[in-house]
């Protein structure tokens, strides 16, 4: 694990703390190896969009984003996403098929070690392409690698689970996992969430706030849900809609990130403008709600929030007689 994920090395003979003969067998039995880059693109402000070949020919991407104290890593969990939310260009596209552990975790690798190792990924979050929540078992196990201190060594702090509502996974996820959860709300009444994020009609706001309260009743009670909030023009971003938030959050400990719509081809909204903005936010903090406003990146190559399309192909199914692997620990 130590020379894959914190050396970046994968070639066995390189390993020279195993014996010439394990080296050898290693060699000729298996190979390590990570998703194709097919292509990397960068923006002016410094952050990184990733198009990532796999090996059966699906098209993923994620995306490296800079700051001041911090490298996070936007991962991808599925190829495509299957739950059509309109303000996604990921959901337009439509769902192709899970990523398997390897292919999750193989994109952090790709994130500290492409082409020559770069400066270490700090933070985790899932909000790539794809639900996570319908993909639980790689991500808990690709999640069990990035915290491994044999492997990148990352606290639960630094890892975020975003999902649209999966209500009854996140019922079950405090077994599983004390990473930080973001919740995809988008709006706080079940008629206009029904419409932008569909998954709504089967498990609507109230279920999905009471499956919150009961991720955190096992937690730390310093820990807060991260409420995802993209702010719409005319649709979801008026002072009527910020009370309703309010009322919709009372008794969940939580803080509210207001996203700006990026815009994507074949999509007819728009952002909000910066004046509606600076209200809505204004209003939820006099109402005792911590919010913050994300900082677009990355528009400038597509590779904003609800951006990521991934070129999806059709699956194509490789043949080869060698057995590989895949970058995956399991005991």
């Amino acid at each position: 694990m130590k020379w894959i994920h914190q050396r970046g090395v994968l070639d066995f003979m390189e390993m020279t703390d195993f014996s010439l003969a394990l080296r050898q067998e290693l060699t000729a039995l298996a190979i390590a190896q990570p998703p194709e880059v097919e292509e990397c693109l960068l923006s002016p402000e410094g952050t990184q969009k990733y198009l990532i070949k796999l090996e059966s020919g699906s098209m993923i991407e994620m995306v490296k984003i800079p700051e001041k104290k911090r490298l996070t890593l936007c991962i991808s969990s599925q190829a495509g996403c299957a739950l059509q939310c309109t303000f996604c260009a990921t959901g337009a596209q439509g769902f192709e098929r899970n990523l398997s552990p390897a292919e999750i975790i193989g994109q952090l690798w790709i994130a500290n070690f492409y082409k020559q190792p770069s400066q270490q990924i700090s933070n985790v979050v899932f909000m790539g392409m794809g639900e996570p929540l319908l993909n639980i078992d790689p991500v808990m196990s690709s999640i069990s690698i990035m915290q491994h201190q044999n492997a990148y060594g990352l606290s639960k702090r630094r890892i975020t689970l975003s999902t649209s509502g999966i209500v009854p996974e996140i019922k079950k996820l405090a077994s599983k996992t004390d990473v930080s959860l973001a919740i995809s709300l988008h709006a706080a009444n079940n008629e206009l969430r029904d419409e932008i994020v569909p998954i709504n009609k089967k498990y609507p706001i109230n279920e999905l706030i009471e499956s919150c309260k009961g991720y955190l009743e096992n937690q730390s009670k310093r820990k807060t849900i991260t409420i995802e909030y993209i702010l719409i023009d005319g649709v979801n971003d008026s002072i009527e809609h910020a009370t309703q938030l309010v009322t919709v959050l009372k008794g969940l400990s939580c803080k509210v990130n207001l996203i700006p719509f990026n815009p994507f081809d074949g999509c007819n909204y728009l952002r909000s403008q910066e004046l509606t903005i600076q209200k809505f936010k204004d209003y939820l903090i006099g109402k005792g709600v911590i919010t913050t406003l994300r900082i677009t990146r990355g528009d400038a190559i597509d590779g904003a929030c609800g951006q990521l399309v991934g070129k999806l192909k059709n699956s194509i199914k490789g043949k080869n007689n060698i057995n590989q692997i895949n970058i995956v620990h399991t005991s």
